[in-house]
This record gives structure tokens, C-alpha cells and sequence, in this order.
């Protein structure tokens, strides 16, 4: 159980960052003056979060110049043109090049307002608030920041590491019914790819998530960050091992495309595509039957999608995984599983395989 105000360490030299954990966190200003370097602080956030909680991290920040910006809540609305309203604030706010940006949402937030620090006069610090369960356990941690393009998601960014992130498990208490278990998906992805005993575990205690129990949801909160900050540490720009992280979400992110930018949320995608992956992993005969049907059935008890949608085909599906970023040399690398705990990297799996899950799906 995670007492309030643990701290894990991304381990990247003089880039390190603190990740801290605990209930009661986003209004503490102790947490976030060792961060801010300057006298000026932007908050963004949205229309959601920004009722809930804006007030009382502007009140940690009192201290210092601060200004808030309030964008639209959706992943249609991670474009380029909404980012160049944090641009205009800032500019029109004289903010310097020692300022300080403070994203205070879910994942739509995080990955834009850290896109926005890393251009803003070719960088600035920023500091990361995640308020939704996938943010707090996947996005907020590692320094992939940037937006969506209508041929593509996350296509537009860049890899840009906060100075801090606090994670307030109050939040959750707020969220969604919806958003905690697409929160989930990415849970249970670092129990596929590296740690098979942190996926029992999740198997014996979805109903505790889904029921908000704090103990469970401190623990899950914690051995995710642990899990990623490893591989961040291990692999920053995604060179190879990093890559693990992106189980599911080839097939996550052509659903996402396909149907149209938040129609599907992220973790509901990633859901199925975790399933589509293990299919795929059962078909070249890497998992077994049990095993393929423990991936399905957990996906299936956090309240999460096990197939696509049928709107997506397959011929789309493969038409959208080809602009996927993880294609190096017009070759599809896809995260498959050798075993639960188990996910490598591979480039060189028989394509019938593939067009056999894509078509059963």
C-alpha cells in the first residue's frame, strides 16, 4: 500500500524525476516548488477537471504569477490548432523562457501541454497532474508528449520529460465509470509484457479496482510506475526495449482512427487490441489456449472490449497500421506475447497470421 506522498525516481542522469504517489497531493505546494524555476506558472486543463481541481493547485501556486488556460475535454480536440491556443496564452501572458507549465488533466492534457513545453521557446519545464487512472499509470510517466493528425494518432510530437509528476489517487474518485476502466487496459499491459506475477495479482483483484478499493488501487497505481520507469530509464527514445510498451496498441490505435478520434477511448482500444495481439500470439503458436483465454478474460472482467469494432474492417486495419509509427523500413513491428509476463518485439511474423486475426476478429 502506497503511504500518502511515496516517491518512485525515473532514473535518466541529469533528466531524472521524481514520480509521487499518494491521496491529498494536488493542492500540496510543497511538492511543486522544487520545480518551478521562474515566477510564471500556466495550468492547463480542461473542462472537466478544471471544476474539480484547478482551484486548489492554483492555490499551491499562489506564490508565484499564475495563469490558467481551459481547453475542451475530448481526444477530438488533440489537434494542432487547439494546441496553438496554449501557444497564444503564453505569448499573449509574456511568458519567458523560465516558466513553468502545469498539466492538469488525463492523457489529452499531459501528452499536449508537454508538447507545448517542449516547443515553446524551444523548451521550458513543465510538470505533470495526471487525474485519470490512465494518465496517472502510463501516460504522465515518460516523456512521450505531442498530437493526434487525422491520418494518424500521436503522430505529431515529441519525447520531452516533465520536471515532476504528482499523482493524487483522489482523483479517481471522480472519474468515471468509463475512464477507470479504460484506465485499466494499461494496467494489465505491464502484466503481460514483463510481469507475470503483477498479472495474477490483477486477476484475483479486478473487483477491488472496479470497486475503487484504495489499497488496490494504490498498489496498481505504484507497480505500473515501477514497471515503466524501468524501461523509460532503460530505453528513453524508444530505441528497442521501450517498445514493449506499446502491447495492443497498433491495433488500439487503428480503432481509434478508424471510428473517429473519441469514439473510442484509448484504454477501450487497447483492451482489444491486447486480445487482437494475443490472438495473433495463439496463432503462431507463442500462447496456448488457457493462456489466450486468460488475456480475455481479464480484459473481459475490467469491463473492456475483447475484439474491434466491425466498423473498423480488415482491409482498413491494415491500411492504418501501415502509417503506425512503429513501421521502420515499410516493415510492421508488432508486440506479441511468447507467454503472459513474456512480449518481444517482432517484425519478421508470418503475415497469414496476422490477416487470420484481423479476419476472425
Amino acid at each position: 500500500m502506497i503511504a500518502s506522498g511515496r516517491t518512485l525516481s525515473v532514473d535518466l542522469g541529469e533528466r531524472s524525476y521524481p514520480i509521487v504517489i499518494g491521496s491529498g497531493l494536488v493542492g500540496d505546494g510543497s511538492l511543486y516548488r522544487p520545480h518551478v524555476h521562474g515566477s510564471q506558472v500556466m495550468i492547463v486543463s480542461n473542462e472537466t477537471v478544471a471544476p474539480l481541481y484547478l482551484k486548489q493547485v492554483e492555490s499551491a501556486l499562489a506564490a508565484y504569477q499564475v495563469a490558467s488556460l481551459v481547453l475542451p475535454d475530448g481526444e477530438q480536440f488533440k489537434t494542432l490548432s487547439v494546441l496553438d491556443r496554449v501557444f497564444t496564452a503564453l505569448l499573449e501572458q509574456r511568458f519567458d523562457r523560465r516558466c513553468t507549465l502545469v498539466a492538469l488533466g488525463g492523457g489529452v492534457i499531459g501528452d499536449m501541454t508537454g508538447f507545448a513545453a517542449a516547443c515553446y521557446q524551444r523548451g521550458v519545464n513543465f510538470i505533470q497532474v495526471p487525474t485519470t487512472l490512465l494518465a496517472q499509470v502510463d501516460s504522465s510517466v515518460g516523456g512521450k508528449t505531442g498530437v493526434n493528425h487525422p491520418l494518424g494518432k500521436n503522430m505529431i510530437g515529441a519525447f520531452y520529460q516533465p520536471q515532476c509528476v504528482i499523482i493524487d489517487s483522489a482523483t479517481l474518485r471522480t472519474l468515471p465509470d468509463r475512464e477507470l476502466k479504460a484506465g485499466l487496459a494499461e494496467v494489465i499491459k505491464y502484466g503481460l509484457i514483463g510481469d507475470s506475477e503483477f498479472f495474477v495479482w490483477l486477476e484475483q483483484n479486478m473487483p477491488r479496482l472496479l470497486a475503487r478499493e484504495h489499497a488496490a488501487l494504490a498498489h496498481a497505481i505504484e507497480r505500473s510506475c515501477q514497471d515503466k520507469a524501468a524501461l523509460v530509464a532503460a530505453d528513453e527514445r524508444e530505441a528497442g526495449l521501450r517498445a514493449l510498451l506499446n502491447l495492443g496498441h497498433t491495433f488500439g490505435h487503428a480503432i481509434e482512427t478508424g471510428m473517429g478520434y473519441g469514439e473510442w477511448l484509448h484504454g477501450e482500444a487497447v483492451g482489444a487490441g491486447m486480445c487482437m495481439a494475443a490472438d495473433m500470439s495463439a496463432r503462431l503458436g507463442w500462447l496456448d489456449e488457457l493462456q489466450l483465454g486468460r488475456v480475455k478474460q481479464l480484459v473481459a472482467t475490467a469491463g473492456l472490449p475483447v475484439g474491434p469494432p466491425p466498423e473498423v474492417s480488415p482491409e482498413r486495419f491494415i491500411e492504418l497500421m501501415a502509417v503506425d509509427k512503429k513501421v521502420l523500413d515499410g516493415r510492421l513491428r508488432l508486440v506479441l506475447m511468447r507467454d503472459i509476463g513474456n512480449a518481444e518485439i517482432c517484425a519478421d511474423f508470418d503475415p497469414e497470421a496476422l490477416k487470420q486475426t484481423l479476419y476472425a476478429a
